[in-house]
């Protein structure tokens, strides 16, 4: 699969090979259909960056760890409940959506962005995994709430980066199911960030997680975290 692919500079072949070797040494134990999918996914976002800016052209050789990898981190601090319905908001280049899709075929998921360019190729990458059960829609996530067939639609929301967590659960906290979740992935120091949010949502607990996965320092150098807020 990356072998196909327009190898322009050393810089993208490295990447190949990098992403290739995480997911292989992160996903063996998982069906080979599965890293089959990664792979193409991989390659795909790789080959598409050139032309739309899905992640940044500068981040390219760290596609594997701080793209797909930090997506599954999610995996790793938050249940997320067998076929649960996910939103991923502002999926960007489809993180962390679908890296979470390909490791759980199980999970139903909607991936949102506002930028049209981008949720065009998300939306071909989502087709490509061959996988039913996710879909891509070019829509910002405050304007959800305003159709009902969303509203306590979702036992998950995701999101990575997009905004304060204070603004992502005012968007959001009316979407999920009664009992559901907002797993954030951030970085640095959230505190005041956190605290702000629940002064807002005084029925929101956040657990912070600080993201160790072994072999891969960036996380805890970066202090990467995942939040899992839930409501009482």
């Amino acid at each position: 699969l990356f072998g196909r692919l327009p190898a322009k500079s050393q810089h993208l072949l490295n990447a190949h090979e990098e992403a290739r070797f995480c997911i292989g040494r992160i996903f063996v134990q998982r069906a080979v259909g599965s890293l089959d999918r990664f792979e193409r996914f991989a390659g795909e976002i790789l080959k598409w960056n050139q032309k739309v800016n899905l992640i940044s052209r500068k981040d390219t050789e760290n596609l594997a760890v701080r793209h797909i990898l930090h997506s599954l981190t999610i995996l790793k601090y938050a249940d997320i409940p067998k076929n649960a319905r996910v939103l991923d908001v502002g999926t960007g280049g489809g993180f962390p959506g679908i890296p979470l899709k390909i490791a759980r075929p199980d999970i139903n998921i909607l991936l949102v962005d506002s930028i049209k360019k981008k949720i065009g190729v998300v939306e071909m990458l989502a087709q490509h995994t061959q996988l039913h059960g996710i879909e891509a829609m070019c829509k910002r996530a405050e304007s959800l709430v305003d159709d009902e067939q969303y509203v306590k639609a979702f036992d998950v929301v995701t999101s990575r980066a997009v905004a304060p967590l204070v603004q992502l659960v005012s968007w959001t906290e009316q979407l999920l199911k009664p009992g559901g979740q907002i797993v954030v992935l951030k970085g640095g120091d959230l505190s005041d960030e956190i605290a702000e949010a629940q002064k807002k949502f005084e029925n929101m607990s956040v657990k912070e997680h600080d993201i160790t996965i072994v072999g891969e320092p960036w996380f805890t150098k970066d202090k990467k975290k995942v939040l899992v807020c839930t409501f009482a």
